[in-house]
């Protein structure tokens, strides 16, 4: 069992993440928040180039469902991953 939650407070801009995963420490690699940017939650079988592209889209201004919509597209594995985005302006993708 896996599952993300991703949160923006509307009164601050703070965002934040949480992950529950069977995988032991996976937390360093899962989570990706960025100040005024996004947030990244990826899981299952990570790929944690997911947030090394994701967050450099995101932070050049793409949308959170066109930052999917890439990453996924190039990933052979994508039907074993699961990618949340939450941008700064309350934008989700999944």
């Amino acid at each position: 069992m896996t599952w993300s939650i991703l949160a923006r407070d509307p009164a601050t801009g703070a965002l934040g993440v949480a992950v529950a995963t069977r995988f032991f420490a996976v937390g360093a690699l899962a989570i990706h928040v960025e100040g005024n940017v996004a947030a990244l939650a990826t899981q299952a079988l990570i790929n944690p180039l997911y947030a090394l592209q994701g967050m450099a889209r995101l932070r050049a201004g793409e949308a959170p469902d066109d930052v999917v919509r890439t990453l996924l597209a190039g990933d052979a594995g994508r039907e074993h991953r699961q990618l949340h985005i939450l941008d700064a302006a309350g934008r989700i993708a999944a």
